[in-house]
């Protein structure tokens, strides 16, 4: 049986069996935003937002898309990582919980991820410090005046999109009838998960080679961001199984941050990494009023179960469940949340328990 080893928006894992897409091609395009504002004052005259399509929208006699589905992509993705056998091959066929032929799929990428605006488009460290909200402020009017989208029938997400999806249901809570945030917790970025971001962004700044942002090559420490970000990516017995010696422990480590590096930019990830510092979900929990499902893996070194954050602020939400699959031979540690056909049967109770 063949696999395939993948990148799933911030963090690599190893991906189910590849099959024959039977979903329609996504449809891709860019929306530009006018004169967009920055949580910090700052403004872009021009910000455009790349997104992809699957399906077509399906609205009332007034008007309203009763089938949009948003999904959102994590830290250094971007819509490209659901167009995958594990996601989109689980999820969007004919017949499947998230049909192409029956619901519109929106895949937006992020301010400064994918083919959206970004710094190494050339404003390398002028490009605006933007933040969670800046971005979903950015995916709604890429909906309500892009796509004139003023209803979901669900928001999902993975990692930063997961976290995106708890500041959604929040921000805009009657713009959808459920939510189901993958791999995240809803409190303040803190401890051990802020403090390996700040060691990226840290390696990155701290390089002379960087320059201010204004380097011709890319920088030394931009491999050390990489390297972090691979090993918060797995579980450790996967990793075991992967490199049971020394040598090909060395030799994996290669391999996965060698893969990063072809496409990664420092200031583009730097960017990436200190973009959740405005993201603080907690006190405003509460706001949420359609059902929210939570899924998390038992595995997941970012979000590790033994804090108990996800048990303890669920409570605050007033239709919200929460989930954490058991460690088996399927799951991927964070990772997980890419694999749909671990976690697919929790997305159709949830969207049975909120039909409108």
């Amino acid at each position: 049986m063949r696999y395939a080893v993948l990148v799933c928006g911030l963090l690599l894992c190893v991906a189910a069996p590849l099959s024959a897409a039977d979903y329609p091609a996504p449809k891709e395009d860019d929306f530009v935003l006018k004169d967009f504002r920055f949580q910090n004052g700052d403004t872009l005259q021009e910000l455009s937002i790349h997104y992809r399509t699957l399906g077509e929208p399906r609205r009332d006699d007034k008007g309203v898309v009763l089938n949009a589905v948003l999904i959102l992509h994590g830290t250094t993705g971007s819509g490209a990582n659901f167009i995958r056998p594990e996601f989109a091959g689980e999820l969007f066929g004919k017949g499947q919980l998230l049909d192409a032929t029956r619901y519109y799929l929106i895949l937006p990428d992020g301010i400064g991820h994918g083919k959206s605006s970004k710094p190494s488009d050339g404003r390398h460290t002028r490009f605006p410090q933007y933040g969670y909200l800046d971005m979903i402020a950015a995916q709604h009017r890429l909906l309500t005046e892009g796509l004139k989208v003023d209803h979901v029938r669900l928001v999902m997400g993975t990692s930063m999109g997961g976290m995106h999806t708890w500041l959604w249901g929040e921000k805009y809570p009657d713009f959808m009838d459920a939510l189901m945030p993958l791999a995240s917790l809803p409190t303040q970025i803190a401890g051990r998960n802020r403090m390996w971001r700040r060691i990226g962004i840290d390696a990155i700044r701290n390089d002379p080679q960087w320059k201010d942002g204004e380097y011709k090559e890319q920088p030394h420490g931009l491999r050390t961001a990489a390297e972090v970000v691979v090993f918060m990516g797995s579980n450790p017995v996967l990793r075991q199984e992967e490199a049971p010696t020394l040598d090909k422990a060395d030799k994996l480590l290669d391999k996965l941050v060698g893969d990063l590096l072809k496409t990664w930019d420092a200031n583009d990830i730097l960017y990436a990494l200190d973009s959740s510092r405005d993201y603080d979900p907690g006190p405003g929990l509460e706001k949420i009023r359609a059902p929210l499902l939570a899924v998390n893996s038992a595995d997941d070194l970012i979000n590790p179960p033994e804090l108990g954050i996800l048990e303890r602020e669920i409570k605050k939400v007033k239709h919200g469940k929460a989930v954490v699959i058991p460690l088996s031979d399927k799951t991927r540690g964070h990772g997980t949340h890419t694999l749909a056909a671990v976690w697919k049967d929790h997305l159709a109770g949830l969207l049975k328990d909120s039909e409108p």
